[in-house]
């Protein structure tokens, strides 16, 4: 049974003061919550005071980023062993966004996802298409590329990937949950192929591209999609915490078994 995760993304947005607060509000407002994973990634400035408030709680940190070298004269990058130290466990290798302003591309992604696990950190590794992409009937194509790329000469145990179509991120446009589980299937069908059909049932595949409140139901409806990376909508308090709360109306156990 794979187990569903939720995972705020906070990109440049909150102070530390800020975030501090609205971590323990977190805390205490979905203390209930035993069987989902909550995630919460805010800027590097204020992981330390984050992990401070969610420990003990059954909310986890991660970060935004790492460097793919363990250390080195690497001026304003972070790396694995820092962001592990100060107790984070996981982080977001190779969003969108990372690809298009600063220029990440798969050889580099493959790259900080091998750091990663090393260090022990899980990854949550994001793939997806742009909009000229997927007019051009590219999707599939692109999708898979990010996948083999990425992964290459990685062991799949212990990520999480997070299917993230950049023509709908920040942009108020969702995928529909029929063409989210779509291609979340055909991720899960590529992940059979580079590696074996078994494994691939058990990685948990997330859905991010403007998750909202009253779309988080019918997304998490789909047999294929096994959480949300969430943006804009994190930075808000009842938001989230309905995110979280989604309501499941299916099965929950493996496509296999339904």
């Amino acid at each position: 049974m794979r187990r569903p995760i939720i995972a705020g993304n906070w990109k440049m947005n909150k102070l530390p003061s800020e975030a501090r607060g609205f971590a323990r509000e977190m805390v205490k407002l979905l203390s209930d919550i035993q069987e989902r994973d909550i995630l919460l990634c805010p800027p590097y400035v204020s992981l330390p005071c984050v992990v401070n408030a969610c420990r003990g709680s059954n909310i986890k940190v991660g970060a935004q980023n790492i460097y793919f070298e363990k250390e080195g004269a690497f001026t304003g990058e972070v790396s694995a062993d820092m962001l592990k130290e100060i107790g984070v466990e996981y982080v977001i290798i190779g969003h969108s966004e990372r690809r298009e302003y600063f220029k990440e591309d798969d050889e580099m992604v493959n790259k900080k996802l091998k750091r990663a696990i090393s260090v022990g950190l899980i990854p949550i590794f994001c793939i997806g298409e742009k909009e000229e992409e997927r007019e051009k009937g590219m999707k599939k194509d692109v999708v898979y590329q990010q996948l083999v790329k990425g992964l290459s000469g990685i062991e799949l145990e212990n990520m999480v990937i997070a299917y993230e179509p950049v023509w709908a991120i920040g942009t108020g446009k969702t995928a529909t949950p029929e063409d989210a589980e779509e291609m979340h299937l055909f991720i899960r069908e590529t992940l059979g192929k580079i590696y074996n059909e078994e494994l691939a049932e058990f990685v948990r595949i997330q859905y991010g591209g403007s998750v909202r409140s009253d779309n988080i139901d019918s997304l998490m409806a789909q047999l294929d999609i096994d959480g949300t990376l969430v943006g804009g909508a994190s930075l808000n308090i009842d938001s989230f915490v309905r995110i979280v709360r989604f309501v499941y109306s299916r099965n929950i156990g493996l496509r296999k078994n339904m």
